[in-house]
Protein backbone atom coordinates (compact mmCIF):
# COMPACT_ATOMS: atom_id res chain seq x y z
CA UNK A 1 0.00 0.00 0.00
CA UNK A 2 2.91 2.36 0.71
CA UNK A 3 4.15 1.97 -2.86
CA UNK A 4 0.68 2.67 -4.25
CA UNK A 5 0.28 5.77 -2.09
CA UNK A 6 3.71 6.96 -3.11
CA UNK A 7 2.69 6.68 -6.77
CA UNK A 8 -0.65 8.42 -6.17
CA UNK A 9 0.77 11.31 -4.14
CA UNK A 10 4.11 12.11 -5.77
CA UNK A 11 4.50 15.80 -6.66
CA UNK A 12 3.67 16.94 -10.18
CA UNK A 13 3.46 20.29 -11.99
CA UNK A 14 0.10 21.99 -11.46
CA UNK A 15 -1.38 21.15 -14.86
CA UNK A 16 -0.47 17.47 -14.54
CA UNK A 17 -1.68 17.31 -10.94
CA UNK A 18 -5.01 18.87 -11.94
CA UNK A 19 -5.65 16.12 -14.49
CA UNK A 20 -4.46 13.37 -12.19
CA UNK A 21 -6.75 14.62 -9.40
CA UNK A 22 -9.87 13.79 -11.42
CA UNK A 23 -8.63 10.30 -12.27
CA UNK A 24 -7.56 9.48 -8.71
CA UNK A 25 -11.01 10.42 -7.42
CA UNK A 26 -13.10 8.83 -10.17
CA UNK A 27 -11.08 5.60 -10.22
CA UNK A 28 -10.85 5.25 -6.44
CA UNK A 29 -12.20 2.16 -4.72
CA UNK A 30 -14.82 4.39 -3.09
CA UNK A 31 -16.43 4.83 -6.53
CA UNK A 32 -16.77 1.03 -6.82
CA UNK A 33 -16.30 1.07 -10.57
CA UNK A 34 -18.93 3.73 -11.38
CA UNK A 35 -21.50 1.30 -12.76
CA UNK A 36 -24.39 3.11 -14.44
CA UNK A 37 -27.39 3.20 -12.10
CA UNK A 38 -25.31 2.80 -8.93
CA UNK A 39 -25.09 5.37 -6.09
CA UNK A 40 -21.36 5.66 -6.76
CA UNK A 41 -21.97 6.59 -10.38
CA UNK A 42 -24.33 9.30 -9.16
CA UNK A 43 -21.57 10.69 -6.92
CA UNK A 44 -19.20 10.67 -9.89
CA UNK A 45 -21.78 12.54 -11.97
CA UNK A 46 -22.13 15.20 -9.27
CA UNK A 47 -18.35 15.53 -9.18
CA UNK A 48 -18.21 16.11 -12.94
CA UNK A 49 -21.09 18.60 -12.70
CA UNK A 50 -19.19 20.57 -10.04
CA UNK A 51 -16.07 20.57 -12.23
CA UNK A 52 -18.10 21.81 -15.19
CA UNK A 53 -19.39 24.62 -13.00
CA UNK A 54 -15.88 25.51 -11.86
CA UNK A 55 -14.73 25.57 -15.50
CA UNK A 56 -17.40 28.15 -16.32
CA UNK A 57 -19.73 25.92 -18.31
CA UNK A 58 -23.40 26.77 -18.32
CA UNK A 59 -25.81 23.97 -17.40
CA UNK A 60 -27.46 22.21 -20.34
CA UNK A 61 -29.22 19.30 -18.66
CA UNK A 62 -32.72 18.99 -17.22
CA UNK A 63 -34.41 21.78 -15.28
CA UNK A 64 -31.54 24.24 -15.83
CA UNK A 65 -29.08 21.87 -14.18
CA UNK A 66 -26.08 19.89 -15.39
CA UNK A 67 -27.69 16.44 -15.19
CA UNK A 68 -29.90 14.86 -17.82
CA UNK A 69 -31.85 12.00 -16.30
CA UNK A 70 -31.53 8.76 -18.27
CA UNK A 71 -34.23 6.18 -17.45
CA UNK A 72 -32.74 2.72 -17.69
CA UNK A 73 -34.29 -0.70 -17.83
CA UNK A 74 -32.53 -4.01 -17.32
CA UNK A 75 -34.33 -6.74 -19.21
CA UNK A 76 -33.96 -10.49 -19.56
CA UNK A 77 -35.79 -13.55 -20.86
CA UNK A 78 -37.99 -14.93 -18.08
CA UNK A 79 -38.54 -18.44 -19.44
CA UNK A 80 -37.16 -20.71 -22.11
CA UNK A 81 -39.97 -19.89 -24.51
CA UNK A 82 -41.72 -22.16 -26.98
CA UNK A 83 -40.74 -22.80 -30.60
CA UNK A 84 -43.21 -25.00 -32.50
CA UNK A 85 -42.95 -25.94 -36.17
CA UNK A 86 -46.18 -26.67 -38.01
CA UNK A 87 -46.40 -28.17 -41.48
CA UNK A 88 -49.43 -29.16 -43.51
CA UNK A 89 -50.31 -32.79 -42.93
CA UNK A 90 -47.87 -33.26 -40.04
CA UNK A 91 -48.15 -33.05 -36.27
CA UNK A 92 -46.71 -29.90 -34.65
CA UNK A 93 -43.02 -30.34 -33.81
CA UNK A 94 -41.75 -28.71 -30.62
CA UNK A 95 -38.12 -27.64 -30.80
CA UNK A 96 -35.87 -28.51 -27.87
CA UNK A 97 -34.33 -25.77 -25.75
CA UNK A 98 -30.53 -25.94 -25.66
CA UNK A 99 -30.38 -28.42 -28.52
CA UNK A 100 -32.43 -26.79 -31.27
CA UNK A 101 -32.82 -23.21 -30.04
CA UNK A 102 -32.20 -20.60 -27.39
CA UNK A 103 -34.83 -17.90 -26.85
CA UNK A 104 -34.33 -14.28 -27.77
CA UNK A 105 -35.37 -11.35 -25.66
CA UNK A 106 -37.58 -8.49 -26.79
CA UNK A 107 -36.77 -5.18 -25.05
CA UNK A 108 -39.97 -3.69 -26.46
CA UNK A 109 -42.60 -6.01 -24.92
CA UNK A 110 -43.25 -8.18 -21.88
CA UNK A 111 -44.78 -10.95 -23.98
CA UNK A 112 -44.13 -11.72 -27.63
CA UNK A 113 -46.27 -14.25 -29.46
CA UNK A 114 -45.80 -14.71 -33.20
CA UNK A 115 -47.09 -17.48 -35.48
CA UNK A 116 -46.04 -16.91 -39.07
CA UNK A 117 -44.36 -18.42 -42.13
CA UNK A 118 -40.55 -18.30 -42.23
CA UNK A 119 -38.40 -17.01 -45.08
CA UNK A 120 -34.67 -17.71 -45.31
CA UNK A 121 -32.79 -14.58 -46.44
CA UNK A 122 -29.11 -15.59 -46.44
CA UNK A 123 -27.15 -13.15 -44.30
CA UNK A 124 -30.15 -10.82 -44.06
CA UNK A 125 -28.41 -7.90 -45.79
CA UNK A 126 -29.34 -5.23 -48.26
CA UNK A 127 -26.12 -3.50 -49.31
CA UNK A 128 -26.44 -1.84 -52.73
CA UNK A 129 -22.80 -0.72 -52.83
CA UNK A 130 -21.77 -4.36 -52.44
CA UNK A 131 -24.38 -5.42 -54.98
CA UNK A 132 -26.08 -7.59 -52.37
CA UNK A 133 -29.82 -7.90 -51.73
CA UNK A 134 -30.55 -11.02 -49.72
CA UNK A 135 -34.28 -10.23 -49.83
CA UNK A 136 -34.48 -10.21 -53.62
CA UNK A 137 -37.41 -12.15 -55.04
CA UNK A 138 -39.33 -12.75 -51.80
CA UNK A 139 -42.11 -11.02 -49.91
CA UNK A 140 -41.49 -11.10 -46.16
CA UNK A 141 -44.36 -8.86 -45.05
CA UNK A 142 -46.00 -10.31 -41.98
CA UNK A 143 -43.44 -13.14 -41.84
CA UNK A 144 -40.46 -14.26 -39.79
CA UNK A 145 -37.07 -14.00 -41.48
CA UNK A 146 -34.26 -16.42 -40.72
CA UNK A 147 -30.68 -15.43 -41.46
CA UNK A 148 -27.06 -16.34 -40.79
CA UNK A 149 -24.85 -14.22 -38.57
CA UNK A 150 -21.95 -12.18 -39.90
CA UNK A 151 -21.31 -10.23 -43.09
CA UNK A 152 -19.04 -10.54 -46.13
CA UNK A 153 -15.36 -10.13 -45.31
CA UNK A 154 -14.88 -8.12 -48.51
CA UNK A 155 -16.86 -5.19 -47.13
CA UNK A 156 -14.89 -2.20 -45.84
CA UNK A 157 -14.17 -3.01 -42.18
CA UNK A 158 -16.40 -0.34 -40.61
CA UNK A 159 -19.23 -1.14 -42.99
CA UNK A 160 -18.80 -4.82 -42.26
CA UNK A 161 -19.07 -4.11 -38.53
CA UNK A 162 -22.26 -2.16 -39.24
CA UNK A 163 -23.84 -4.95 -41.29
CA UNK A 164 -22.76 -7.65 -38.82
CA UNK A 165 -24.66 -5.91 -36.02
CA UNK A 166 -27.85 -7.70 -34.90
CA UNK A 167 -29.52 -4.30 -34.63
CA UNK A 168 -28.74 -3.51 -38.27
CA UNK A 169 -30.16 -6.83 -39.48
CA UNK A 170 -33.28 -6.40 -37.34
CA UNK A 171 -33.79 -2.90 -38.76
CA UNK A 172 -33.41 -4.16 -42.35
CA UNK A 173 -35.96 -6.89 -41.63
CA UNK A 174 -38.42 -4.37 -40.23
CA UNK A 175 -37.99 -2.11 -43.25
CA UNK A 176 -38.90 -5.06 -45.48
CA UNK A 177 -42.11 -5.69 -43.52
CA UNK A 178 -41.05 -8.71 -41.43
CA UNK A 179 -42.49 -9.12 -37.93
CA UNK A 180 -39.71 -11.18 -36.33
CA UNK A 181 -36.26 -12.63 -36.94
CA UNK A 182 -34.41 -15.85 -36.19
CA UNK A 183 -30.62 -16.07 -36.20
CA UNK A 184 -29.12 -19.32 -37.48
CA UNK A 185 -25.89 -20.41 -35.82
CA UNK A 186 -23.36 -22.22 -37.97
CA UNK A 187 -21.56 -23.73 -34.97
CA UNK A 188 -23.57 -26.23 -32.98
CA UNK A 189 -20.72 -26.92 -30.56
CA UNK A 190 -19.14 -24.71 -27.88
CA UNK A 191 -20.36 -21.42 -29.36
CA UNK A 192 -24.02 -22.45 -29.33
CA UNK A 193 -23.55 -24.08 -25.91
CA UNK A 194 -22.37 -20.75 -24.49
CA UNK A 195 -25.41 -19.04 -26.00
CA UNK A 196 -27.65 -21.61 -24.30
CA UNK A 197 -25.89 -21.12 -20.96
CA UNK A 198 -26.43 -17.36 -21.10
CA UNK A 199 -30.00 -17.44 -22.37
CA UNK A 200 -31.36 -15.40 -19.43
CA UNK A 201 -28.48 -12.92 -19.14
CA UNK A 202 -29.34 -9.33 -18.28
CA UNK A 203 -29.12 -6.52 -20.84
CA UNK A 204 -29.73 -2.80 -20.50
CA UNK A 205 -31.27 -0.07 -22.63
CA UNK A 206 -33.06 3.19 -21.99
CA UNK A 207 -36.65 2.91 -20.89
CA UNK A 208 -39.82 4.16 -22.50
CA UNK A 209 -42.58 5.65 -20.33
CA UNK A 210 -44.35 2.28 -20.02
CA UNK A 211 -41.25 0.68 -18.51
CA UNK A 212 -40.28 -1.38 -21.53
CA UNK A 213 -37.11 -0.64 -23.44
CA UNK A 214 -36.13 1.06 -26.64
CA UNK A 215 -36.06 -1.28 -29.62
CA UNK A 216 -35.09 -0.66 -33.21
CA UNK A 217 -36.06 -3.27 -35.76
CA UNK A 218 -38.09 -6.45 -35.44
CA UNK A 219 -37.79 -8.57 -32.28
CA UNK A 220 -35.07 -11.19 -32.56
CA UNK A 221 -37.01 -14.24 -31.40
CA UNK A 222 -34.10 -16.61 -30.84
CA UNK A 223 -31.12 -18.49 -32.21
CA UNK A 224 -31.31 -21.87 -33.92
CA UNK A 225 -28.49 -24.39 -33.76
CA UNK A 226 -27.55 -26.27 -36.95
CA UNK A 227 -29.72 -29.11 -35.65
CA UNK A 228 -32.67 -26.74 -35.20
CA UNK A 229 -32.05 -25.22 -38.62
CA UNK A 230 -32.12 -28.68 -40.18
CA UNK A 231 -35.64 -29.17 -38.79
CA UNK A 232 -36.69 -25.74 -40.07
CA UNK A 233 -35.34 -26.51 -43.57
CA UNK A 234 -36.79 -30.01 -43.85
CA UNK A 235 -38.46 -30.37 -47.23
CA UNK A 236 -36.99 -27.19 -48.74
CA UNK A 237 -35.78 -26.81 -52.28
CA UNK A 238 -32.30 -26.00 -50.94
CA UNK A 239 -31.17 -28.57 -48.34
CA UNK A 240 -29.84 -27.21 -45.05
CA UNK A 241 -26.63 -29.21 -45.51
CA UNK A 242 -25.89 -27.22 -48.67
CA UNK A 243 -26.57 -23.92 -46.92
CA UNK A 244 -24.35 -24.88 -43.99
CA UNK A 245 -21.49 -25.93 -46.25
CA UNK A 246 -21.64 -22.75 -48.33
CA UNK A 247 -21.96 -20.52 -45.26
CA UNK A 248 -18.29 -21.19 -44.44
CA UNK A 249 -17.63 -18.58 -47.14
CA UNK A 250 -18.77 -15.16 -45.95
CA UNK A 251 -18.91 -14.05 -49.60
CA UNK A 252 -21.51 -16.70 -50.47
CA UNK A 253 -24.87 -15.51 -51.73
CA UNK A 254 -28.08 -17.43 -51.24
CA UNK A 255 -31.36 -17.39 -53.07
CA UNK A 256 -34.02 -16.21 -50.61
CA UNK A 257 -36.55 -18.95 -50.05
CA UNK A 258 -39.85 -19.42 -48.23
CA UNK A 259 -39.55 -22.40 -45.89
CA UNK A 260 -42.32 -25.00 -45.49
CA UNK A 261 -45.02 -24.47 -42.87
CA UNK A 262 -44.92 -21.89 -40.10
CA UNK A 263 -43.17 -21.26 -36.79
CA UNK A 264 -45.00 -20.33 -33.61
CA UNK A 265 -42.79 -18.55 -31.08
CA UNK A 266 -43.64 -17.39 -27.58
CA UNK A 267 -41.09 -15.55 -25.43
CA UNK A 268 -41.41 -13.46 -22.28
CA UNK A 269 -39.30 -10.56 -21.04
CA UNK A 270 -38.99 -9.05 -17.57
CA UNK A 271 -37.92 -5.49 -16.84
CA UNK A 272 -36.25 -3.81 -13.88
CA UNK A 273 -36.27 -0.02 -13.80
CA UNK A 274 -33.16 2.00 -13.07
CA UNK A 275 -32.02 5.60 -13.31
CA UNK A 276 -28.76 7.26 -14.23
CA UNK A 277 -27.72 10.57 -15.76
CA UNK A 278 -25.62 12.24 -18.40
CA UNK A 279 -23.74 15.40 -17.41
CA UNK A 280 -24.08 18.31 -19.84
CA UNK A 281 -22.49 21.75 -19.88
CA UNK A 282 -21.94 24.33 -22.60
CA UNK A 283 -19.93 27.37 -23.53
CA UNK A 284 -22.33 29.51 -25.60
CA UNK A 285 -21.12 30.48 -29.06
CA UNK A 286 -20.24 34.13 -29.61
CA UNK A 287 -20.88 34.45 -33.34
CA UNK A 288 -24.25 35.93 -34.30
CA UNK A 289 -24.52 33.69 -37.38
CA UNK A 290 -23.12 30.35 -36.27
CA UNK A 291 -23.22 30.72 -32.50
CA UNK A 292 -26.20 28.38 -32.12
CA UNK A 293 -24.44 25.56 -33.95
CA UNK A 294 -23.16 23.04 -31.40
CA UNK A 295 -19.89 21.10 -31.33
CA UNK A 296 -20.16 18.19 -28.88
CA UNK A 297 -17.13 16.87 -26.99
CA UNK A 298 -18.07 13.55 -25.41
CA UNK A 299 -16.64 10.90 -23.09
CA UNK A 300 -18.24 8.15 -21.03
CA UNK A 301 -18.20 8.38 -17.24
CA UNK A 302 -19.34 4.87 -16.32
CA UNK A 303 -17.34 1.66 -16.00
CA UNK A 304 -18.08 -1.95 -15.03
CA UNK A 305 -18.69 -1.67 -11.30
CA UNK A 306 -17.94 -4.64 -9.04
CA UNK A 307 -17.49 -8.10 -10.51
CA UNK A 308 -15.46 -11.28 -10.60
CA UNK A 309 -12.26 -11.21 -8.52
CA UNK A 310 -8.91 -11.19 -10.26
CA UNK A 311 -5.88 -13.22 -9.16
CA UNK A 312 -5.24 -10.74 -6.30
CA UNK A 313 -8.80 -10.95 -5.01
CA UNK A 314 -9.69 -7.45 -6.24
CA UNK A 315 -13.33 -7.17 -7.36
CA UNK A 316 -13.55 -3.43 -8.16
CA UNK A 317 -13.21 -2.52 -11.83
CA UNK A 318 -11.89 1.00 -11.27
CA UNK A 319 -11.74 2.16 -14.90
CA UNK A 320 -8.86 4.64 -14.68
CA UNK A 321 -7.89 4.60 -18.35
CA UNK A 322 -11.40 3.44 -19.28
CA UNK A 323 -12.58 6.14 -19.02
CA UNK A 324 -11.68 8.38 -16.08
CA UNK A 325 -8.80 9.68 -18.19
CA UNK A 326 -11.24 10.67 -20.95
CA UNK A 327 -13.46 12.50 -18.45
CA UNK A 328 -10.43 14.25 -16.92
CA UNK A 329 -9.42 15.35 -20.43
CA UNK A 330 -12.92 16.72 -21.01
CA UNK A 331 -12.81 18.76 -17.79
CA UNK A 332 -9.36 20.13 -18.49
CA UNK A 333 -10.38 21.06 -22.04
CA UNK A 334 -13.26 23.05 -20.62
CA UNK A 335 -10.80 24.94 -18.44
CA UNK A 336 -8.69 25.80 -21.50
CA UNK A 337 -11.66 27.56 -23.08
CA UNK A 338 -12.22 29.54 -19.89
CA UNK A 339 -8.60 30.60 -19.42
CA UNK A 340 -8.19 31.50 -23.11
CA UNK A 341 -10.41 34.52 -22.56
CA UNK A 342 -11.79 33.98 -26.06
CA UNK A 343 -15.26 32.44 -26.35
CA UNK A 344 -15.73 30.00 -29.25
CA UNK A 345 -17.70 31.13 -32.29
CA UNK A 346 -19.88 28.03 -32.14
CA UNK A 347 -21.38 26.66 -28.94
CA UNK A 348 -19.21 23.92 -27.44
CA UNK A 349 -20.99 21.22 -25.43
CA UNK A 350 -19.18 19.00 -22.94
CA UNK A 351 -21.05 15.72 -22.52
CA UNK A 352 -20.21 12.99 -20.01
CA UNK A 353 -22.46 10.03 -20.79
CA UNK A 354 -23.63 7.06 -18.78
CA UNK A 355 -23.99 3.36 -19.61
CA UNK A 356 -21.46 3.18 -22.44
CA UNK A 357 -20.37 -0.16 -21.06
CA UNK A 358 -23.96 -1.40 -21.37
CA UNK A 359 -24.16 -0.67 -25.09
CA UNK A 360 -23.69 3.08 -25.68
CA UNK A 361 -27.00 3.61 -23.88
CA UNK A 362 -26.49 7.09 -22.41
CA UNK A 363 -25.20 8.47 -25.70
CA UNK A 364 -28.12 6.87 -27.52
CA UNK A 365 -30.58 8.41 -25.08
CA UNK A 366 -29.02 11.85 -25.54
CA UNK A 367 -28.95 11.50 -29.33
CA UNK A 368 -32.66 10.66 -29.27
CA UNK A 369 -33.53 13.19 -26.53
CA UNK A 370 -30.98 15.98 -27.01
CA UNK A 371 -31.12 18.99 -24.72
CA UNK A 372 -30.54 21.21 -27.77
CA UNK A 373 -32.23 20.75 -31.15
CA UNK A 374 -30.52 17.85 -32.92
CA UNK A 375 -30.37 19.90 -36.14
CA UNK A 376 -28.02 22.36 -34.41
CA UNK A 377 -25.41 19.69 -33.53
CA UNK A 378 -22.76 19.86 -36.25
CA UNK A 379 -20.02 17.55 -34.91
CA UNK A 380 -19.05 15.16 -32.15
CA UNK A 381 -15.49 14.51 -30.99
CA UNK A 382 -15.34 11.50 -28.68
CA UNK A 383 -12.69 10.58 -26.09
CA UNK A 384 -12.76 6.99 -24.91
CA UNK A 385 -9.88 5.24 -23.14
CA UNK A 386 -6.84 7.21 -24.33
CA UNK A 387 -3.77 5.20 -23.30
CA UNK A 388 -1.32 7.54 -21.55
CA UNK A 389 1.59 5.29 -20.64
CA UNK A 390 3.94 6.47 -23.42
CA UNK A 391 5.07 9.55 -25.34
CA UNK A 392 2.64 9.50 -28.27
CA UNK A 393 3.89 10.53 -31.68
CA UNK A 394 0.64 10.47 -33.64
CA UNK A 395 -3.15 10.50 -33.23
CA UNK A 396 -5.49 7.79 -34.45
CA UNK A 397 -8.70 9.45 -35.58
CA UNK A 398 -11.45 6.96 -36.37
CA UNK A 399 -13.81 8.46 -38.94
CA UNK A 400 -11.28 11.00 -40.22
CA UNK A 401 -11.71 9.80 -43.80
CA UNK A 402 -15.49 10.16 -43.73
CA UNK A 403 -16.03 13.89 -43.28
CA UNK A 404 -14.30 17.25 -43.34
CA UNK A 405 -13.49 16.66 -39.67
CA UNK A 406 -10.47 14.71 -40.94
CA UNK A 407 -8.64 17.71 -42.48
CA UNK A 408 -9.74 19.92 -39.57
CA UNK A 409 -8.27 17.49 -37.04
CA UNK A 410 -5.10 17.01 -39.12
CA UNK A 411 -4.51 20.76 -39.26
CA UNK A 412 -5.02 21.15 -35.53
CA UNK A 413 -2.72 18.31 -34.45
CA UNK A 414 0.05 19.07 -36.91
CA UNK A 415 0.28 22.61 -35.50
CA UNK A 416 1.29 20.93 -32.24
CA UNK A 417 3.84 18.65 -33.84
CA UNK A 418 1.67 15.54 -33.91
CA UNK A 419 0.66 13.80 -37.12
CA UNK A 420 -2.50 11.85 -37.84
CA UNK A 421 -1.69 8.15 -38.11
CA UNK A 422 -3.58 5.37 -39.88
CA UNK A 423 -6.04 2.98 -38.25
CA UNK A 424 -3.69 0.37 -36.74
CA UNK A 425 -6.26 -2.45 -36.84
CA UNK A 426 -9.10 -1.85 -39.32
CA UNK A 427 -10.57 -5.29 -38.62
CA UNK A 428 -11.79 -4.08 -35.21
CA UNK A 429 -14.24 -1.57 -36.75
CA UNK A 430 -13.73 0.89 -33.86
CA UNK A 431 -15.68 3.61 -35.70
CA UNK A 432 -18.96 1.90 -34.78
CA UNK A 433 -17.97 0.89 -31.24
CA UNK A 434 -18.00 4.01 -29.06
CA UNK A 435 -20.40 6.79 -28.09
CA UNK A 436 -19.77 9.00 -31.12
CA UNK A 437 -21.53 6.38 -33.26
CA UNK A 438 -24.87 7.32 -31.72
CA UNK A 439 -24.33 10.80 -33.17
CA UNK A 440 -23.34 9.29 -36.52
CA UNK A 441 -26.71 7.50 -36.49
CA UNK A 442 -28.36 10.92 -36.25
CA UNK A 443 -26.40 12.11 -39.30
CA UNK A 444 -23.78 14.09 -37.31
CA UNK A 445 -20.17 14.01 -38.59
CA UNK A 446 -18.13 12.46 -35.77
CA UNK A 447 -14.66 11.23 -34.89
CA UNK A 448 -13.17 9.13 -32.11
CA UNK A 449 -9.65 9.97 -30.92
CA UNK A 450 -6.81 7.91 -29.47
CA UNK A 451 -3.12 8.61 -29.01
CA UNK A 452 -1.66 6.67 -31.92
CA UNK A 453 0.47 3.56 -32.11
CA UNK A 454 3.56 4.96 -33.81
CA UNK A 455 6.88 4.41 -32.03
CA UNK A 456 6.27 2.98 -28.53
CA UNK A 457 2.50 3.17 -28.93
CA UNK A 458 1.92 -0.30 -30.35
CA UNK A 459 3.64 -2.02 -27.42
CA UNK A 460 1.85 0.24 -24.90
CA UNK A 461 -1.58 -0.62 -26.33
CA UNK A 462 -0.79 -4.31 -26.46
CA UNK A 463 0.31 -4.22 -22.82
CA UNK A 464 -2.83 -2.40 -21.68
CA UNK A 465 -5.23 -4.71 -23.51
CA UNK A 466 -3.38 -7.79 -22.29
CA UNK A 467 -3.12 -6.79 -18.63
CA UNK A 468 -5.63 -4.07 -17.70
CA UNK A 469 -8.53 -3.67 -20.15
CA UNK A 470 -11.81 -4.43 -18.34
CA UNK A 471 -9.89 -5.75 -15.35
CA UNK A 472 -9.62 -4.59 -11.74
CA UNK A 473 -5.99 -3.58 -12.43
CA UNK A 474 -7.13 -0.57 -14.52
CA UNK A 475 -6.17 1.63 -11.55
CA UNK A 476 -4.94 5.20 -11.12
CA UNK A 477 -1.63 3.87 -9.76
CA UNK A 478 -0.67 2.47 -13.16
CA UNK A 479 2.46 4.14 -14.58
CA UNK A 480 0.46 6.85 -16.34
CA UNK A 481 2.49 9.66 -17.92
CA UNK A 482 0.65 12.80 -16.85
CA UNK A 483 2.81 14.99 -19.09
CA UNK A 484 1.31 13.03 -21.98
CA UNK A 485 -2.11 13.64 -20.45
CA UNK A 486 -1.53 17.37 -20.66
CA UNK A 487 -0.34 16.96 -24.28
CA UNK A 488 -3.50 14.99 -25.05
CA UNK A 489 -5.64 17.79 -23.60
CA UNK A 490 -3.70 20.34 -25.68
CA UNK A 491 -4.29 18.37 -28.86
CA UNK A 492 -7.99 17.97 -28.15
CA UNK A 493 -8.42 21.61 -27.22
CA UNK A 494 -6.78 22.58 -30.52
CA UNK A 495 -9.16 20.26 -32.39
CA UNK A 496 -12.23 21.59 -30.60
CA UNK A 497 -11.15 25.19 -31.14
CA UNK A 498 -10.55 24.59 -34.85
CA UNK A 499 -14.01 23.07 -35.30
CA UNK A 500 -15.76 25.65 -33.15
CA UNK A 501 -14.14 28.65 -34.84
CA UNK A 502 -14.09 27.45 -38.46
CA UNK A 503 -16.06 29.32 -41.09
CA UNK A 504 -17.64 26.18 -42.55
CA UNK A 505 -19.63 23.66 -40.55
CA UNK A 506 -18.32 20.10 -40.79
CA UNK A 507 -19.88 18.01 -43.55
CA UNK A 508 -19.82 14.41 -44.62
CA UNK A 509 -17.73 13.59 -47.66
CA UNK A 510 -19.95 13.32 -50.70
CA UNK A 511 -21.12 9.74 -51.15
CA UNK A 512 -19.83 8.51 -47.79
CA UNK A 513 -21.56 5.29 -46.75
CA UNK A 514 -22.56 6.41 -43.24
CA UNK A 515 -23.36 9.95 -44.31
CA UNK A 516 -25.77 8.68 -46.95
CA UNK A 517 -27.21 5.97 -44.71
CA UNK A 518 -28.12 8.44 -41.97
CA UNK A 519 -28.91 11.40 -44.26
CA UNK A 520 -26.05 13.54 -42.97
CA UNK A 521 -25.19 17.05 -44.07
CA UNK A 522 -23.12 17.12 -47.26
CA UNK A 523 -23.23 13.40 -48.07
CA UNK A 524 -25.63 13.70 -51.03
Amino acid sequence: MKAINAELTKPLPDDQAAMKTHVVFLASDAMRGREAGSPEYDIAAQYVASQFYAAGLRPAGDDNGYLQKVPLTTYRATDRGDFILTRKGAAPQKLVFGEDYTPGVNPGARATVIDAPVVFVGYGLIAPDAKRDDYAGVDVKGKIVAYLGGAPGSLQSEERAHFSSPATKAAIAEAQGAIGAIVIARDGGPVFARTAQRWDGARTTWAKPDGTGDRNGVPVLGTLSPAGAAKLFAGTRTPWADVLKRSADSEATFVAEALPGSLAVSIKTSFEAGLSSNVVGVIPGSDPKIGKEVVVLSAHLDHLGVGRADETGDTIYNGAEDNAVGIASLIEEAKRFKTSGKPPRRTVMFLAVTAEEKGLVGADYFANHPTVPIATIVADVNLDMPILTFAFEDMTVYGADRSTLGPIVSKAVEALGVHMGPDPDPSQGFFVRSDHYRFVQQGVPSVFLWPGQAGPGKAAYADFFAKHYHRPSDEAWQPLDWAQGVRFVSVNYAIAREIADGDERPRWNKGDFFGLLYKGYGAK
